[in-house]
Order: structure tokens, then sequence, then C-alpha cells
């Protein structure tokens, strides 16, 4: 059993492969308190547990010996889900408003569950237990004075190192108590006389999960989002380092948030130098409504520690995501290499045009056609037609089951884009039901890109959009859906929710999402559903649930796309960002990189096209097979293996290094981008990563062969001249070159 109560001194212990995680009881009262997260202990029978750095048995002591100092006491003592207003003044966990307008509230243990498996959240996306036989603790606290209780929920996934939190919260009292804030996980360490850094993503469009460190300060310091997303600008992640931590050395401790709307994430150094890292639903513009009886189920954290850095952190959550998060039939099978005509044509397209790429591209070797915005309505550009999932048969001629029939029919499968969760002021949906759009009474709506959003809090906005898109896909053979949102939420105001509960409205959106989401992939198992939100503004692990792979961002330039999928990375397997090679100069930022360096990068993803295929030039075209056979030869590795960071272009500003391991480091993909040149110098040594020391590797491309020790420790050089180098020619402040090398394991008695 990974998780054990040890009776004799109140403890909880939570164990995975290499790390436990400890909680403690304390004082009559029964507070519940944050012992040790970190380096596996191994518990002796009949040994107190190590909790004497609670510091229960010093000044100010526990409220049963020194009442007089309670608030001393709450505001120092490591709480495991701390409360509000009553003297811990260190960010809270919970707060809550009574009828009678009173704040205070502070959750006690009453009892404990320990179950097999992990419970499903209501309504939430969740990590659940795969092939692995988890072990599920649930700690049952009260408020005696308000009657609020408290489900603290903690799953162990033993073989990849993490614990996932929950938090489910039920009036028991016969009057409404109003939640104000609900954190789904507080994680309080001790660490005095030690410094650690803060790692975080931030971005904005086009420019999304830019990895951001900074040192740990005394005060709050967070992210979040108050958009009704998770946001390109933020992201739902945070991360406590060591000060020296580095890829593979030093501590790490990682909070990720399984939700797609607002959130708050944060770490506060205390006056004692003890960090307080808290997750949850961001509190602003955030009050849920509890009648007696109901309960409010918080989403889901996923926690890890790692003592080797940031690729231990990175290698657990990528295996947890892959084995437990992302589901369907495509988590572990190859996703087809698709062309998406939206860079290729953006509205400017009609049946013939799509045809012409289809034929282009299957001879090329592409499996699926995307046909996205425009063939709807009457949308010739983004100004109308939102809502009106009606096919414009002047614009797709003979119709769309006519389309999807003959793209069938060239060997290609078939994709299509929608926005459901939208509306267009120009729409006929709008004019029949201008009260399903999201509005204050008396209030100008706000536009953002000349659309509103749907109120999807009301069950029949919900149905109609799933209708509407439900026969869509009904009436042709349509074997892939990008799910797209382009716009943030505001003015937020509902027609349908009552006043006690409007400020409910951004959860039970996000509530509404995922409703629709779920009743897709039921309906349509077998159709690969990717997600999008004006790029990445979504790319979350609660979108990860219904898709498994999501639009990493609209910007699609290579050498733009290394720092973006570099922060992605960090936390998401690469078989979930969504990467596509497309034109030159770049839509985005007009730079012109080689054919081949784009396919490189792209290969660290989901690999397609966006392009227009008929177009491009007929050496690029050319490559395109070529291409296509190294991500058949290739997928399953990038797919499963294990991920390493060698270099990164954020900070040298030259170029850029990582490898794909497989599991048993049979084989090893590395991947080397140089942007800039440098003139009159030797060639670039690389430490290389994740492989078997003793073991002898054959590089694919010239029969050479190394050692794994040698490659990790003594390195590889790069240089220009090198017969395995795929040199390429970027303009003429960006002269470089570009490496993809593969190496296999030698069979014993060959090689060294």
């Amino acid at each position: 059993m990974a998780i054990r109560y040890i009776e004799q001194d109140r403890t909880f212990w939570l164990d995975t492969e290499h790390t436990s995680y400890i909680m403690a009881v304390v004082d009559e009262e029964n507070f519940v308190g944050h012992v040790y997260y970190g380096q596996k202990l191994q518990y002796t029978e009949g040994t107190p547990a190590p909790v004497y750095l609670m510091r229960t048995g010093e000044a100010p002591f526990v409220p049963s010996k020194n009442n007089r100092e309670r608030v001393s006491f709450l505001d120092s003592f490591p709480m495991e889900y701390p409360g509000n207003g009553l003297g811990d003044y260190r960010e809270s966990a919970v707060s809550i408003r009574t009828v009678g307008g009173h704040v205070g509230v502070q959750l006690n243990y009453v009892s404990h569950e320990i179950v097999k498996g992990k419970p499903a959240l209501p309504g939430l996306p969740s990590t659940f237990p795969g092939e692995e036989d988890c072990d599920t603790l649930i700690l049952h606290l009260e408020d005696q004075t308000t009657g609020l209780t408290a489900e603290l929920i903690y799953t162990t996934f033993e073989k990849v190192d993490v614990i996932t939190r929950s938090v489910i919260l039920k009036n028991t009292t016969e009057q409404p108590i109003y939640l104000t804030k609900v954190m789904s996980a507080c994680l309080d360490l001790d660490c005095t006389d030690e410094k650690y850094d803060i790692l975080t993503l931030h971005g904005s469009w086009g420019r999304e999960r830019q990895m951001e460190r900074r040192s740990l300060m005394h005060g709050k310091q967070s992210v979040g989002s108050v958009r009704g997303e998770s946001s390109h600008q933020e992201h739902p992640f945070i991360a406590l380092l060591s000060e020296n931590a580095t890829q593979d050395t030093g501590e790490v401790y990682g909070m990720h948030f399984v939700y797609s709307g607002n959130f708050l994430a944060q770490a506060e150094l205390s006056q004692f130098d003890s960090v307080r890292m808290t997750m949850g639903i961001h509190p602003e513009n955030f009050v849920w409504k509890l009648e007696q009886g109901e309960s409010f189920a918080a989403p889901e954290v996923v926690m890890t520690y790692s003592s080797e850095g940031l690729s231990g952190m990175t290698h657990h959550y990528h295996d947890m995501y892959r084995e437990h998060l992302i589901r369907g039939e495509y988590r572990d099978k190859k996703r087809p290499i698709l062309i998406n005509n939206w860079e290729a044509t953006y509205f400017n397209f009609d049946t013939q045009k799509l045809l012409a790429i289809a034929k282009e591209a299957k001879a090329c070797g592409i499996e699926m056609l995307v046909m996205d915005d425009g063939w709807f309505g009457h949308r010739n550009n983004d100004d109308s037609s939102l809502g009106d999932w009606k096919v414009n048969t002047d614009k797709i001629k003979g119709g769309l089951k006519y389309l999807v029939d003959e793209v069938n029919n060239i060997g290609l499968e078939f994709g299509i884009w929608f926005e459901p969760e939208m509306i267009s002021p120009d729409s006929d949906l709008y004019r029949a039901h201008p009260d399903w759009a999201i509005h204050i009474d008396g209030r100008a709506a706000t536009q953002s890109r000349c659309q509103y959003v749907l109120d999807l809090s009301r069950k029949e906005v919900r149905d109609y959009v799933y209708d509407q898109v439900s026969a869509i896909l009904h009436s042709a053979n349509i074997r892939y859906v990008k799910w797209d949102m382009n716009r943030q939420l505001s003015d937020l105001g509902s027609s349908y929710l009552s006043a006690d509960h409007k400020e409910e409205l951004f959860h039970r959106y996000v509530l509404g999402v995922y409703e629709l989401q779920e009743r897709l992939v039921t309906e349509f198992p077998n159709m690969l559903l990717e997600n999008c939100s004006g790029g990445g503004a979504r790319f979350d692990p609660g979108m990860l649930y219904y898709s498994p792979q999501i639009w990493c961002s609209d910007d699609t330039d290579a050498i733009e796309r290394l720092l973006i999928q570099e922060g992605t990375s960090l936390i998401y397997p690469l078989c979930s960002m969504g990467a596509h090679v497309s034109d030159c100069p770049n839509h985005t930022v007009g730079r012109v990189t080689p054919f081949e360096t784009r396919g490189h990068v792209a290969l660290a993803g989901t690999f397609g096209y966006e392009l227009d295929v008929t177009k491009i030039p007929k050496e690029d075209r050319e490559q395109i097979p070529q291409q296509i056979a190294m991500y058949h030869k290739y997928h399953e590795l990038v797919r499963e293996g294990d991920y390493y960071r060698i270099a990164s272009y954020s900070e040298n500003h030259l170029y850029d290094c990582w490898a794909v391991s497989a599991k048993d480091k049979s084989e090893v993909l590395v991947t080397y981008v140089q942007v800039l040149s440098t003139p009159n110098v030797h060639s670039r040594k690389l430490y290389l990563k994740g492989f078997e020391p003793q073991a002898v590797y054959r590089l694919e491309e010239t029969g050479e062969t190394f050692t794994g020790e040698i490659l990790e420790k003594y390195g590889f050089a790069v240089t220009n001249y090198d017969n395995y180098a795929i040199a390429a020619d970027f303009n003429q402040e960006e002269k470089g070159l570009d490496i993809l090398a593969h190496l296999d394991v030698v069979p014993a008695g060959e090689g060294w």
C-alpha cells in the first residue's frame, strides 16, 4: 500500500517510487499540518515520524498549551489546507461568506479513509489510474462553526512519482454558504537557510509558454488568468527550484492545474522563511453558492517532486499525461499527417481549390486534408456567421458530403474546423437569440475579433451547439475536428443565472465546455479531436483530457517555435504539441527558414503541414516525402520516449538542441538547430543526454560508433563540415546548420 496511517503519531505517509509526502494531525483541535515532501524516506515501524520541524513543541506552541498566542500559531503552522480570517495571514486555501456576512473558516480533521483506485471528479477532467494500481487518501475535515466540510483527496501514482490533489467542499447546514475562494492544493515547505527560485511560463499570442525563472523573494509572487481561459499570457503551472537546480541536478517542486479557465498559482515566502505554494481557481469574480447538502468539486492539481532537476520533473509529467490523462483511440496510435488550408488560402477557397491541394498532398504522402475557417454561413472574413453551422454551398459547391467523398476518393481522410463557443453579431443565431451571448444588460457588449461568447452555462445553448456540430459530423466521413476559441470572456453577465449565482459564470462556462467535449468524444470515439484557442491560449491539462493534441501556437515560424516548444515540452509530452511545417516567408514574422529546418522542428510535435502545397517551390515540395518518411520512422520514439534538453536557444541565442531517448535507451534521436553562426570558431561541443553509459551507439548517418559515456561526458562535436551534417542556408545574418542525428545501440560483439 502506497499510503499508510501511523496511529501512534497520527501521521499519513504517501509514497511513490522515489518520493515521500507526510502529513500529521496535531493538538486537541486536530489541525492537519504538512511534515515533509521530498526524496523517499524509509518508514521504520515503532520509530517516531520526523514531525519536529512542524515546531509544535516550541513557542508559540499549540493552542491547547498556549491559547493566548493562537494567532501566532495559526500564522506559522504548516497548514495542509489553510482557512481564512482567523489568524493565518498567509495565502488561504479556502474562504467563505455566510448569510450573516461572516468570513472566518478553519477546517480540521475528523476522519479519513484509504481506498484503492482513484475516484473521478464530477463534471471535471482528471487523471485516471490506467494500468497502474493507485491508492487514494481522503481526509474528512470540518468547520464546526459554519458547517462547511471538506474532503481532501490525495492519489499516489507510484511509478511516475506524482501525487494528485483535489478537494470537495460541502454545506451541511440549513443556510447557504458562499464560497469566495477554493484552492485545490496548498504546500507549506520549511525552507529555512535555503534559497529557492520560482519558474513560470508566460507569453502572449504567438509567443506562448516562455520560461521565466526568478529568485523567490519575501511576499507573494503569482501568475494567473482572469480571462475565462488558461490564456496565452500565463500558464497554470508553477515550480519551486533550489537555487542551484539545473536541467539534471537540484530539487524541483512542480504544480500543474488540470483546468481550462481562470487560475491562480502562487508562491509566498513568509517572515519565517517558509514557502507556501497554492494553486486553484482564481478568486477574482468567483463566488459559488452552496445550498444545504450541495457540494463543490475543485479541479485537480498534479504535483511532483524531483531531486534530479528539471529533467526529472519533465519525465514525471510526460509519463503521467501519456499514461494517465490522454484518452481515446489516438493516445498510443500514430496520428495522421494532415495538411491544413488556413495559411494556404485563409478564407479564399472553394471545392476545386481544396481538391487541388488534396491531389498534390496525396502525391507527397500526406494523409489528411483539414478544411479550416470559412466554410459555413456567408463567412468570407472573420466578421460574420459564427453560430450558423450550415455549409456555404456557394463556396463548397456540391455540398460537404460531395467534397469529403472526393477527398476520400483521392486517398485522404478529411477534417474540419469549428468555433462552437462563439457567436457573431452578424449571424442568424444572434438575430434570433441575442440573449444567448454573454453580456451585461444595459451595457454595450464588448466585441473581440468581431464576436461574442455564447453563454454555455445555459443547457439550451449547450444543446444547440452540440446538435449543430454533431449534425455536420454525421453528414459526411469526417475523421478530425479542430475545436477553436478565438477570444477571451468579458462582460460577465448572464440572462440565465440569478443574481446570487452570476459570479459562478466563469466556472459554469468551463464546465459547459467540458460537457460538450465529453459528449463529442463519446459519440465519435474514433475521431481525432485537436483543441485550439487562437493558437495556444487553452493549452492545458484540462483540454488534454479530451484531445490528445492541442495546437501549440498560431506562430508557425520554426525559430520562434524553438522557444514556444521548449517551454511547452517542459511539462507536456511532445505527442501533445500541434506542430506544422508552414510556408516562407513566415506569415507571422516574415523569416525565411530552410524547409528542412521547418521539418525537424515540427517533428518535435504532432507533425503536419500548413501551406499551399500547389504553390511552394519545387525543391521544397520534393522534400515532403522525405520528411514524411522521417516522421513514420521516428513517430513512436518521439511519442513515447524520454525528452532531454541539451541546449536552449532562449539562453544562448545561437542554437538549440534536444534529444528523445527510447525508454530502454536502445535508440536516441538528437536534434540540433543552429540559428546564428559565428565566424572563426572551432566546432561546438555538445554533451548529449539519454544514453546508456556502457552501451555502444552507431550514428546512423555515418556508421561511426560511440559509447554512451563518451557522448555524455566527453561530448559530441558539431561543425559545418561534418559529413553527417545537413547544411542549410538561412538569410545572411542567420546562416547556420541543422542536424538530425539518430543513434542506435550496436549489437553485442560489434563496434568497440
